[in-house]
């Protein structure tokens, strides 16, 4: 079977994704499932490969046909942007969230190009990047506009518990006021589309109740009666294999019983609570909705313990080999 080709975005240089993509690139297992390459700074990678004593080599690259995907060697498309002289590791850059963006832009059209099979995104740092001008609330939105997607969205994944938020960095008042039938069927229908990505035969979705018990008939917020069940029941006349409103004190719960296939949360620490409590550390996300492959970790730049050398690869390297499965699929 065909290998696929997978670009890994680094991320922001001061963070840990530097250090995460050069130690998981020493899993010589990455390189029995896929043909990985980088996209960064060499320079940056080199001091972290010295840092961590590591003891592989990098490969400069300016083409795909330059690549060695052998083990041992980490190919770079080296775009030479960060100044190793004022690179501070923990510490927000606005030459390091430029970098960051540049990387999953460029990894972006290269999978729409379809020069590569699938993208691996390291962490960016949300305040570099908007110190550096962008306002994007994360790579998810990078990608997004670049594809021109409309609907799309991030599906957690451990093992088989899946998570697609409804909605995803604002505060939790702002988070409630979103919630509407549109917005309800939309994300229900790039559910469905998600888990295409899967073999699953009538998968189940379940939608979380945004309030206590649902809502308690009307008791306790109005949210479920007035859009979340008539968004469930339109998506049920379309086909839609879809259950809810669940009370989020047990629908995970369910979830991770086999009970759905994947559970719609209503905000971002809904979702995030119940995964990092199974699975802190080995929660990837997988992007829905675009006409790419696009997975990544489930934790961020982690600025407290860049650049020292104890930044677990882990969640790295379930990240890659998500992504060299689904890009061997549609490879086939």
């Amino acid at each position: 079977m065909k290998k696929p080709i997978i670009g890994i975005t680094m991320g922001d240089a001061a963070g840990i994704g530097p250090e995460i993509t050069c130690k998981a690139l020493k899993n010589a297992s990455i390189f029995q499932v896929c043909r990985p390459f980088v996209l960064g700074d060499a320079g940056v990678l080199r001091q972290i490969i010295s840092i961590c004593g590591l003891g592989i080599d990098i490969n400069s690259v300016a083409d795909i046909k330059d690549l060695k995907c052998r083990y041992g060697v980490v190919d770079v498309f080296d775009y030479k942007d960060i100044d190793l002289n004022n690179l501070k590791f923990g510490e927000i850059s606005i030459n390091c969230g430029k970098a960051a963006v540049m990387y999953t832009e460029e990894a972006g059209k290269m999978a729409l190009d379809h020069i590569i099979d699938a993208i691996v995104s390291a962490p960016l740092n949300k305040a570099s990047m908007r110190a550096a001008g962008f306002n994007y609330e994360g790579q998810t939105e990078i990608l997004g506009e670049l594809s021109g997607s409309k609907n799309y969205g991030m599906i957690l994944i451990l093992d088989h518990l899946r998570i697609m938020m409804y909605s995803t960095h604002m505060s939790l008042r702002e988070a409630c006021d979103r919630v509407t039938y549109n917005g309800v069927l939309k994300k229900i229908i790039l559910s469905r589309e998600g888990l295409k990505f899967f073999d699953l035969k009538n998968p189940v979705i379940a939608v979380s109740a945004l309030n206590p018990h649902a809502g308690e008939g009307g008791l306790f917020g109005r949210e479920e009666l007035d859009y979340v069940i008539p968004a469930i029941e339109k998506a049920k006349e379309m086909g839609i294999n879809v259950v809810g409103p669940v009370p989020a004190d047990i629908v995970f719960v369910k979830a991770k019983n086999g009970e759905y296939d994947l559970v719609i949360a209503m905000y971002h620490d809904q979702a995030n609570m119940a995964m990092k409590l199974l699975g802190f550390g080995s929660v990837v996300t997988l992007l829905a909705g675009l006409p790419i492959i696009r997975t990544s970790t489930g934790h961020g730049t982690a600025f407290d313990i860049a650049g020292k050398n104890i930044a677990d690869e882990t969640n790295l390297v379930k990240a890659i080999e998500l992504a060299a499965e689904l890009g061997a699929k549609r490879l086939e």
